[in-house]
């Protein structure tokens, strides 16, 4: 959200900017800011308040009683411009010019391992269908907007709708290699294929998970 004049901006956005810039608030300050009623900043306060986007907090004056200011939450966090991307971009290029590619999937690799000693005890003692479901779970929870389908008790599908590191892995793709390496290791008895990739143009990453045949 950039450093635009109110006429730009709705009410709720205009509120939000303001404790963006100005930290925490009162009903009063604001009234103040916007040249609105109490009532209105009330109703777009239980809104904000509603979505998660701001926190309330009781503070003591010095003279009179207390009054309730509010700031942003973190999910606010998603609403202003961040350069994390092409940071990332940045640091793994200049990794890559200094100690060669080969540095960069090393940092994939230990990325890898770390997640699946993170999540490996999620996984203990579950069947294939309970296994899928958790690893969408934990993908979801990541932000790739995950949907899995059963086809049978041996075969499944899982879409990722999203994927928060887009950019990077259409540079270094090596990173998708490892989270095909992941979902083997997490799911343990099935073969894992992905047949579509964001990264490589695709509408979507998808992997076919089938159970392994028995020897």
């Amino acid at each position: 959200m950039a450093a635009i004049g109110q006429g730009q901006l709705s009410t709720r956005e205009y509120i939000v900017q303001l404790l963006k810039t100005k930290g925490s608030l009162s009903i009063k300050d604001l009234t103040e800011e916007l040249g609105i009623t109490v009532m209105a900043v009330r109703r777009h306060i239980q809104l904000l308040e509603k979505e998660k986007l701001i926190s309330s907090e009781t503070v003591r004056q010095s003279m009179g009683r207390p009054t309730a200011v509010y700031r942003l939450t973190e999910h606010a966090g998603s609403l202003f411009p961040h350069k994390y991307h092409s940071l990332t971009l940045e640091l793994l290029d200049e990794l890559s010019d200094q100690f060669g590619n080969s540095a960069v999937e090393s940092l994939f690799e230990g990325r890898k391992n770390k997640m699946a000693h993170k999540y490996d005890q999620s996984m203990l003692g579950k069947g294939l269908t309970d296994r899928v479901l958790a690893l969408a779970e934990i993908q979801n929870e990541n932000g790739y907007m995950v949907e899995w389908e059963k086809i049978n008790d041996d075969e499944f599908i899982i879409k990722e709708n999203n994927c928060p590191i887009e950019q990077v892995a259409t540079k270094y793709q090596h990173a998708c290699q490892c989270e095909l390496q992941l979902f083997q290791s997490l799911l343990g008895d099935a073969e894992v294929a992905r047949t579509e990739c964001l990264a490589k143009g695709g509408q979507r990453c998808t992997y076919s998970i089938k159970k392994k045949k028995e020897q």
